[in-house]
């Protein structure tokens, strides 16, 4: 394997001449540059990232700590991959950054954490981002001093930098939405309530209720899944739940539903029960899953979970913490996404608004 001093025998030139064209550290002559750059490409020589970095203590290298690969060809469902849309947003902003990306499987074991952070802080990378499979609390083994750390999708009790989805704020902007279309008995059929992303939601839900004067029926919110990989539960929770919405004496107009993998499903319960929609029911998912919003019929409205745009923020958090152009936020950044309209929901007429015989108005 060439070395550098068998570049500086064949270019004629001293090892630190090649030193210097090689980092780019100090000016050198066109000619003598062409010489050196000729005498790498004849011998193959390949630089020593290792040993520049232990000159420079700075190795150029980003670490990701994802379930993404792993798990992902074992999800039969279509329900958004989040992880995975989150590493493609990661690797879309490491591109130009000159930094190179090392990237490391969980295969869904949260204890190979630790082992991961240790292997990748012997490779002296310059930061880590951690890549959770949905909105929750984590708790990882602290890092050095001087490794930058950020969360993506996930949040900490010590304050470690970290962005999340608004999921408050895509809720609230969905049903502000229906609101505005003429909804008024809005039902939400929500994922578990142990999740933090239905918590938030619910609250987001509320909101909009309430800044619109509407009053809130506890009749149309009811959890509609609980953590389990039994599919045959989940069908059962979800009729369970439609049926209890559409049996109230004043039924919603439209349905809410956790995520669009639960709208897609709610579809065919619907019009088993003879409804058509949006004519007879309106339905509104979360996720904006395309390849569900687009292929169902009709199409389905949906809230946006940003995943790739977290992924593109919190590398762009780190590479500035990395060259110190930016601070560590106090506490975690929000990134939110639009509502897109599908045809799954029904406009609906406005009150009529009329003059009574005593002059007060009335609807």
């Amino acid at each position: 394997m060439a070395t550098i001093y068998d570049v500086a025998r064949v270019s004629g030139v001293s090892p630190k001449t090649v030193s210097r064209v090689i980092n780019g550290d100090a000016a050198v002559k066109k000619s003598t540059k062409e010489k050196v750059e000729s005498a790498i490409a004849e011998l193959g020589y390949v630089p020593s990232t290792a040993a520049r970095a232990m000159r420079s203590n700075k190795s150029g290298l980003v670490g990701l700590i994802t379930g993404a690969i792993s798990l992902s060809p074992n999800r039969t469902e279509v329900s958004g991959l989040p992880d995975l849309f989150i590493v493609q947003g990661i690797q879309k902003a490491i591109e130009n950054s000159g930094k190179t990306l090392l990237i490391a499987d969980t295969g869904g074991q949260m204890d190979r954490v630790p082992q991961l952070i240790r292997t990748f802080e012997e490779h002296r990378v310059e930061g880590l981002i951690y890549a959770a499979d949905h909105h929750r609390k984590v708790s990882l083994p602290s890092v050095t001093s001087s490794t930058k750390l950020v969360l993506a999708n996930c949040y900490d009790d010590i304050g470690t930098p970290s962005v999340l989805p608004d999921d408050y704020r895509g809720q609230f902007s969905l049903v502000e939405s229906l609101i505005s279309k003429g909804h008024r008995r809005i039902a939400y059929l929500s994922l578990s309530p142990s999740l933090e992303a239905t918590k938030q939601r619910t609250r987001g839900y509320r909101d909009a209720l309430n800044q619109s004067g509407i009053t809130i029926d506890p009749d149309l919110i009811i959890p509609a899944d609980i953590d389990t990989e039994d599919s045959g539960l989940e069908e059962q929770l979800l009729w369970d739940a439609i049926d209890r919405v559409l049996a109230l004496a004043k039924p919603p107009t439209v349905i809410c539903f956790g995520n669009d993998r639960m709208a897609m499903r709610a579809y065919g319960i619907l019009r088993s029960r003879g409804l058509s929609l949006p004519d007879d029911i309106s339905v509104a998912g979360y996720d904006n899953h395309k390849l569900i919003t687009q292929t169902l019929y009709p199409t389905l409205t949906s809230a946006e979970l940003p995943y790739a745009a977290i992924g593109i923020r919190a590398t762009g958090l780190l590479l500035g913490m990395i060259d110190g152009t930016v601070e560590a936020p106090g506490s975690p950044i929000l990134v939110s996404g639009p509502v897109t309209a599908g045809n799954s929901v029904k406009e609906l007429p406005a009150p009529i608004t009329k003059l009574s015989s005593i002059g007060r108005t009335t609807k």
